[in-house]
This record gives structure tokens, sequence and C-alpha cells, in this order.
């Protein structure tokens, strides 16, 4: 990424694709940890199955303001490194490390009294009090997933992305193994339900953080960096930086899942079939954003690269490329939702259950307009990536809050009940909310932060 020999189009292409596909294919993974307690637990019985989403609901919801310091690391360690700063390295991770695990420990007390929380909000007593037996456990598990969090970030500004796939997988099947063994009594285990799959969550993100810390410290190229020599030390200036970095970003992903948790909400007051389809659809949509994430992921380590080493040829070429991978990607899912709704919808559904073809038919309809945003949903991502990699965070969560609860909410709202639009007019408003915010993030990166 030298500005005296700048690379062609397609080598920032395979690049990113490096980059990115074993990214992709650890989000992915990561939706199979839910995947695969959502299906084990529905097994063990409606009840636990209704507690445990409730509860991991919560705990995601409180993750996500915390997982901003470590999203944070990933634009801040790239742009060391193509400073050639080794030092600042070792410095902005350390106290990623140091604020996400003080965030784990301070919210302790929401997770161990998080029943009568969720009683307050409207929730039936018996599925609030298992959600808290699980949360008093899985709770001990948020210090470790935002210390995950970090080092994901440090290794994939490395270009380490493969061990961030490996290690993934690896928690997956260990994860199906625990799940077993804890909830239903297998293998001699004791029958725990609810709080077997807590154990087994726990259980993973520990593994998950000592194997990753372990690759960190030890892998030969990387121990120059010294990351954990003297860890005991504060840094009280990087530890401002990230903060002052990653506190916008945990606030704009809360922003984002506000949006979908606030249609969520709307969706249930037409009835339980629209909220099935809704639910249906979103689990397509979150799929192809999976693909999204990681090429923005790997958008923010190039760009972070190349702005450390003051590099705006490769810096802009770099960008460029990644959004238009992003769009290609973008178009042919626009392609599969169109052409094929309503066997999209059908793989989530057993053909005998009663309402089947009500939510296939609904869930077609909810895919048409999906298709619609799904360039948008790529655009808006790819701009917070890209923004992340020049370090600019504070002003993108400003737009992407207005966008989402100013404007995305309330058209949602609008559509499907003063118009009378019902389910496929909250989806346009969704489609508001995100072209807004696509529009506004990608014209900071290319006219504010470039200067076009």
């Amino acid at each position: 990424m030298s500005a005296k020999t700048p690379l062609s189009y397609p080598a920032h292409a395979r690049a990113l694709l490096a980059l990115g596909v074993p990214l992709i294919g650890s989000h992915l993974a990561q939706m199979l940890l839910h995947v695969t307690d959502t299906v084990m637990l529905g097994w063990y019985g409606v009840t636990a199955l209704a507690a445990v989403v409730l509860g991991s609901s919560a705990f995601f919801i409180v993750f996500i303001l915390g997982s901003g310091f470590g999203i944070a690391v990933l634009g801040m360690v790239a742009s060391a490194l193509g400073a050639g700063d080794t030092t600042q390295v070792r410095r902005d991770t350390r106290m990623g490390l140091w604020l996400s695990a003080f965030y784990g420990i301070a919210v302790m007390p929401l997770m161990w009294w998080s029943g009568p929380i969720l009683q307050m909000a409207g929730q039936q007593p018996e599925v609030a009090a298992l959600a808290q037996d699980y949360l008093r456990i899985a709770g001990f598990g948020m210090a470790p997933a935002l210390l995950i969090m970090v080092l994901k970030s440090y290794l994939a500004a490395f270009e380490r992305t493969q061990v961030v796939l490996a290690i993934t997988l690896f928690s997956v099947g260990l994860n199906v193994a625990i799940n077993w063994a804890l909830i239903f009594g297998n293998w001699g285990a004791p029958e725990l339900g609810v709080q077997g799959a807590a154990i087994a969550t726990l259980s993973v993100q520990i593994a998950g953080v000592g194997l990753l810390a372990i690759y960190a410290g030890l892998q030969p190229e990387l121990r120059q960096f010294e990351l954990f020599h003297r860890f005991w030390r504060p840094d009280w200036q990087a530890m401002r930086k990230v903060f002052w970095l990653g506190l916008p970003i945990g606030l704009t992903g809360l922003a984002e899942g506000g949006l979908f948790q606030a249609s969520a909400l709307m969706m249930g007051w037409l009835g339980v079939a629209a909220l099935a389809a809704h639910g249906i659809a979103l689990e397509l949509v979150a799929l192809t954003f999976m693909v999204h994430l990681g090429l923005s992921n790997a958008a923010t380590v190039r760009v972070g690269r190349a702005d450390g080493a003051r590099d705006a040829r490769a810096l802009r070429d770099a960008a460029a490329t990644a959004t238009a991978m992003s769009l290609a990607f973008a178009a042919a899912m626009v392609v599969l939702f169109l052409a094929v709704p309503e066997w999209l919808v059908a793989l989530f559904l057993d053909a005998g259950k009663p309402n089947t073809a009500e939510i296939i038919a609904f869930g077609a309809k909810l895919l048409a307009v999906a298709a619609l945003f799904q360039m948008f949903d790529a655009m808006q991502v790819m701009a917070l990536g890209l923004l992340r990699g020049v370090q600019d965070t504070r002003v993108p969560m400003w737009l992407a809050s207005i966008s989402y609860w100013l404007i995305g909410i309330p058209a949602s709202y609008l559509l499907a009940f003063p118009l009378g639009l019902g389910g496929v007019g909250l989806w346009f408003g969704l489609v508001v909310g995100l072209a807004a915010a696509a529009t506004l993030l990608m014209a900071r990166f290319w006219h504010g932060r470039l200067g076009g």
C-alpha cells in the first residue's frame, strides 16, 4: 500500500477478500452459536426457550454498548501499524482490554437482579425468573465476551483473521457439546436446563478469550509487541482515547439495534403470524448482513493502515473497492430475494403447522421490501467501517441515531398504522431509516473526511 507503487483495484479486492472471508465466516459462526442454543432449548421446553431468548436478548443489548471499545481497537491498531508505531499498538489494545473488563464488571448488578427489571418491562414472572437464573451465570461471561472482541480486533488489524475463524468454529462445537451434556443431563452430567445453557455460554467465552490471548501473546511474529508485558500498568492517555472513540461506536450499535427492536414490537401488534414472518425475514437479512459486516471490518483495517501511513491514494482506492464489492453482493441478494422469496421463508417452517401458508405469503412480501434495503443496509455498515478506519466515530453516532430514531422509527409507525400499510409499511419505514443512514454516513466519509 505504498504511495510510490499503488495497488491496482484487483489487488485491493484480493487483499480485502483475504481479510474479509474469514471475518465473514467468524460472524456467521457467531450467529450459529445463537442458533444452536435456540434449537437445543426448543427441544428441551417452550418456557426454557422463552427465558433464554429473553435473557440472551437482554445480555446482547448490554453487550452492544460495551463492544464499542473492542471495535475501536480495530481501526486504532490498524492505523498505528500503518504508521509503524508498535508502542501505540500495545497501548491502545491494552486499554481496550482494561475498559472492556471494567465494563463487564460494572454491569454485573444488572445481570444479577434482572428478574425484577424484566417484570417491570412486562414479562411474565415465571419467564423473568428463569431468565434471571440464566443471566446470573451468563452475566459472568460479559467481560470475557468483550475481551474476545478486543483480541479479535487486535488480530484482525494484523490480518490474522484465519485464527479468529478457527477459534470461533471451535467455540460452536464446544457450545453444542456442553449444551448436550448440561441442558439434558447426558453423559452422566446433571440436567440443568436453562442454567446448563448459561454454563455452556460462559465456558465458551472463557475458552475463547483464553485461546485468543495465548495466540496473541505467544505467536512468534506478534511476540515483539509484548501485549501482556506489565499489563497491570495503567495508561490514562490511551484509555481516554479508546473510551471516547469506543463509546460512540457502542451507542451507534444501540441506535441501530433499537430500530429493529422497535420494528419487532410494532409488528407484534399485528398478530402472531406477522411477527413470525418478520422474524424469519430478519434472520435471512441478518445472514446477508454478516457478509457486509465482514467486508466492513476488512475495510476498517485496510483504510486504517493507509491512514496511518498517510497514503491518501491507497485509502481512497481501498474504500472504493470495498464499497463496490459490498454493492455487488447486495445486488446478488436483491435478485435472490425477488426470485424465490416463498422458498426462502418456507425453509424455516413446518408445512404441516397451522398458519404456515399465511406466514410464507406475508414473509415473501417482506423479503420484497428487504430487497429494497439491501443496498442501503450494505452502504450504512460499510460507511461506518470506513469512518472507523479514520477514527471518526462521534459524528457518525449522531447521524445514525437521527436516521434510525428520528426518521426510521417514525416512518415505520406512520406507514404501518395511520397510513394503513400494515407490516409491509413498517418495513418500508426500515428502508427509509437505512437509506437516510447510508446517505448521511457515506457523505460524511467521501465529502466530509476525504473532501470529495
